[in-house]
């Protein structure tokens, strides 16, 4: 298996479906598939389609294009070892072959929702799961090409094994089948493939024992069963091709007829759609599209630098945009836009969504994307919080966070830099106020402001209300409970945001109501001093750092976290210089690494530096030395606020690598092992790790 490349790439599509595999086209996770629909946008992914087994017969003998691993421990056909190249832009492209031919095939996820407008995320038709393969054949003498369908019918995070209840049933018409699983009469997710050219034999039976050696690895179910109903035989000449499409549904006759030149309109599309969204292809769209204003701090304008051509910097930025959008999605329970948090295996959280959208939707300038999801959070507001996670139809949204709402505010502040939209400052502000009193007076998990110091603090056993929430058997791995350092640090942003709003709204309303309004606006701006003058209570002068947290019993936790690198990073930071500038040189030397910052200093006793073995195992490592790539963002933020004129102690180039050609091929992994050579781990694609890179993008110029 010397030449077998495990790396992957990923398509979606704006539902919360996805297409996903590696390079050597073998299958290795539970996440690997060619079409996962999501039945509830973006809820309710199913594979319903895995693949076609590929082999081409020739004048003289038949080359199988497939490769699988089996439970046997046998790698069984090795097409891997006959595949000249793969590229992913514009997008997966293989071609496998040998002197005499050359097989190519595409794979494009066309959007699945029409616009009204690209930025609204609200559909005006039925949503489309879909997915295109185009094949083309080069060589000297004809061929056959067999296409051997695999199929599938189950939730996403799990494995399908052959059962007697499990049948599918299969309706064959010209140039396209119908399919759909039956299991102790329950009827499956229906759909149907069509192809340009071919004939079909249908041919039912089960491949049994495929090994997923990353749920393995991940001590996982990692056996899986796929059907197949039969195959497809194509006769090919040189310079043929076929195209084919798998489309949730059965037929109808509004489909578009399926061509030879289908898979080339679909990419264009795609390009058009994207060009539309981020102003590429305008005049200086290479430069223009990505840069503006994007939060409204400083720093965040993108430039060129003596060292990386505007053309090569919009190239990154282009990329990384595209990236992007792979997490923009539409939710049908709430009947706008949310975000992915990561795939393969994420749904829409609050927290990464909020901490994610200055990157996903300020820098390019997709204003109206912000607000609808500004907007959304809001409107869900209840007991001053706001929802960590978005129910399906008829569900509650989870309220389980103390910091969602505060990062709420500070997203909604970043915001009204950008835009100046007092309008929505007038429309959003009830929900400040609600979030203010609700703090003040006390709210879920005995959340509540200490009045004797101003500082926010929790105390609820079982939970974890912080980004660092990871549980096992209902206790938290980190337990935070008390005053966390980040929490009370946008909690004074939070406070000097609703006084300038305050100030603002003031001035635009009537005379009594402007008096109240003002009054207000004195009482967050006295609280605010408050807090920063007890932010101090945080200092540890022994380390020249934060203490990450101050328990209820008021004992301090002196563990090297980078939530101190987060209170730095705010908006409005409450601590002073002499300070900002240790507690960075510390974080510097024990948590930045090349691609973001340890959760834990590696000389800590509680430090793990690998994250691998079961789901408790990776659980107990999740925050305990896992270096996380999002927290390079606050990182930058603090530095440059603090060191103004000093050089970034920071190589872009491992993580740029990273992005462009390592894991996931044009995106950002969730985490990477806290230990050398911090091997990438966790979910393939994370929305928070790509938007800080956009966020930041006018660093990648000293690259």
């Amino acid at each position: 298996m010397k030449n077998l490349d495990p790396r992957e790439w990923l398509l979606t599509n704006g539902l919360g479906s996805f297409a996903s595999g590696t390079v050597s086209d073998v299958r290795t996770r539970t996440y690997h598939g060619w079409l996962f629909a999501a039945d509830c946008p973006p809820s309710g992914r199913k594979l319903l389609f895995s693949h076609l087994e590929a082999s081409l017969e020739l004048p003289d003998r038949v080359v199988a294009l497939g490769t699988n691993f089996w439970s046997s421990g046998q790698v069984q056909p090795t097409g891997y070892e006959l595949l000249r190249s793969f590229d992913i832009n514009p997008v997966p492209k293989w071609i496998w072959g040998e002197d005499k031919w050359q097989l190519s095939r595409e794979l494009i996820m066309p959007h699945g929702l029409s616009w009204s407008k690209p930025e609204n995320l609200i559909p005006h038709s039925p949503f489309c799961d879909r997915v295109l393969i185009h094949y083309r054949f080069f060589g000297e003498d004809i061929g056959i090409l067999k296409l051997r369908l695999l199929i599938g019918d189950r939730d996403f995070h799990q494995q399908q094994q052959a059962e007697k209840e499990l049948y599918f049933s299969q309706l064959l018409e010209p140039r396209q089948i119908s399919l759909q699983a039956i299991d102790s009469g329950r009827f499956g997710t229906p759909w149907h493939l069509r192809w340009t050219q071919g004939d079909y034999q249908p041919e039912g039976f089960w491949y049994w024992n495929y090994l997923l050696p990353e749920e393995t690895q991940r001590g996982l179910g990692d056996r899986e069963d796929l059907y197949s109903p039969g195959y497809l035989s194509i006769p090919l000449v040189p310079g043929d091709t076929v195209t084919l499409e798998a489309r949730v549904g059965f037929p109808n006759e509004l489909e578009t007829e399926l061509t030879s030149d289908t898979f080339a309109e679909a990419v264009e599309f795609e390009r058009i759609r994207l060009s539309q969204i981020f102003g590429w292809g305008r005049e200086g769209a290479g430069e223009q599209g990505s840069r503006g204003q994007g939060a409204g701090e400083q720093g965040e304008n993108f430039s060129s630098s003596p060292t990386f051509s505007p053309t090569s910097l919009s190239s990154i930025c282009e990329e990384l945009q595209r990236a992007s959008d792979q997490f923009i999605v539409y939710r049908a329970s709430i009947d706008g836009p949310t975000v992915i948090a990561g795939y393969h295996w994420f749904n829409d959280w609050g927290r990464d969504t909020l901490i994610a959208l200055p990157g996903l939707a300020l820098v390019p300038k997709r204003f109206d994307l912000a607000k609808g999801l500004l907007q959304t959070f809001g409107r869900y507001c209840n007991y001053g919080l706001i929802p960590n996670a978005f129910p399906d139809i008829g569900g509650e949204p989870f309220y389980n966070s103390i910091d969602a709402a505060l990062w709420w505010i500070e997203t909604l502040g970043l915001y009204l830099e950008a835009t100046k939209d007092w309008e929505f400052l007038a429309e959003q502000y009830p929900v400040v106020w609600q979030i203010y009193k609700a703090f003040m007076g006390g709210t879920r998990y005995n959340i509540q402001v200490d009045s004797t110091d101003g500082l926010v603090g929790w105390d609820a056993r079982g939970v974890a209300l912080t980004w660092m929430d990871a549980v096992i058997d209902g206790q938290p791995v980190t337990p935070r409970r008390g005053k966390a350092v980040e929490i009370n640090a946008l909690w004074y942003s939070a406070l000097c945001w609703a006084s300038r709003w305050a100030e603002i709204l003031s001035e635009q309303e009537s005379p009594v109501e402007g008096m109240r309004l003002a009054k207000q606006a004195r009482r967050y701006t006295q609280q605010a001093e408050q807090v920063k003058a007890s932010l101090q209570k945080f200092w540890n002068p022994q380390l020249g750092y934060l203490y990450d947290t101050i328990e209820p019993d008021d004992r301090r936790n002196c563990q090297i976290r980078p939530n101190a690198v987060l209170a730095l990073s705010l908006r409005h930071c409450g601590f002073p210089q002499h300070q900002g500038l240790q507690i960075l040189d510390l974080a510097a030397s024990c948590l930045l690494t090349p691609y973001g910052l340890r959760s834990l200093a590696p000389f800590d006793p509680e430090y793990i530096g690998k994250y691998i073995g079961n789901n408790e195992e990776r659980d107990r490592a999740y925050h305990q030395g896992t270096v996380w790539s999002w927290l390079i963002g606050p990182f930058i933020r603090a530095w440059e606020r603090f060191y103004e004129i000093d050089p970034l102690p920071f190589d872009w180039q491992p993580l740029l690598k990273h992005f462009r050609s390592d894991a996931c091929i044009g995106s950002i992994s969730e985490i990477f092992d806290g230990d050398k050579p911090h091997t990438p781990r966790g979910a393939i694609a994370q929305a928070w790790s790509v938007a800080e890179l956009i966020r930041h993008c006018k660093e990648l110029g000293s690259c």
